[in-house]
């Protein structure tokens, strides 16, 4: 048998400790002012995948 994976919500999963110390450990800053640096590599990702300039 398949085990049932939940989906419907982040509200009704739970994170694994292996998780939990990544975002710990994560690297954040304002996105509003430019300084978290996953904002920033998303937005950057975004702008090359649809050849625009980064506009955000």
């Amino acid at each position: 048998m398949h085990e049932i994976i939940d989906l419907r919500s982040d509200t009704v999963t739970r994170p694994t400790a292996a998780m939990r110390e990544v975002m710990a450990r994560a690297e954040v800053g304002d996105d509003v002012y430019g300084e978290d640096p996953s904002v920033n590599r998303l937005q950057q990702r975004a702008a090359e995948l649809l050849d625009k300039e980064a506009a955000l």
